[in-house]
């Protein structure tokens, strides 16, 4: 893996992730309002998770980029700035339209992305497939809480 490719990665996680932190605001009035299930993580919980994950992210995008040439390259890329942009859209719509039911919409294509850039991942490189494991896994977990919160709190 080449430096310059895990800086490229490195800014466009950063940059997923600092999106993500602007729109989230577990301490608004509204969020705390909706009805929570009782095995959700408490909001600090949340950077502690993601902070690696994106770590995770950028080193596995790296590792594929670099390891890929031509189309199979190219279609790599366009993958992981489409999932990118699937995750950095999710929050938007939770927390800022403040829209349960349509984040759920949002994060189960967030899924489907995550999975077709990890099957790439994987025919790239294991590691770098590997790597991306913890944030399927994640999502995933997400999803079912986004789907309770959604459940939970039909009017908003």
């Amino acid at each position: 893996m080449r430096i310059p490719t895990l800086v490229k990665t490195g800014l466009a996680t950063a940059a997923t992730a600092a999106s993500g932190a602007v729109a989230t605001d577990p301490a608004s009035g509204w969020y705390r309002s909706l009805d929570k299930p009782a095995w959700q993580p408490p909001p600090a919980a949340f950077p502690a998770v993601w902070t690696p994950l994106y770590a995770l992210i950028a080193f596995a995008g790296a590792r594929v980029l670099d390891r890929t040439a031509g189309p199979q390259r190219a279609r790599f890329a366009r993958a992981y700035a489409l999932d990118l942009a699937l995750n950095a859209g999710w929050t938007a719509l939770f927390f800022r339209a403040r829209s349960p039911r349509s984040a759920l919409v949002e994060i189960v294509a967030l899924n489907a992305a995550n999975v077709g850039l990890l099957r790439q991942a994987w025919r790239a490189d294991r590691l770098a497939g590997a790597s991306l494991l913890p944030y399927v896994a994640w999502t995933g977990f997400a999803t079912a809480l986004n789907a309770s919160l959604a459940a939970r709190n039909p009017a908003r």
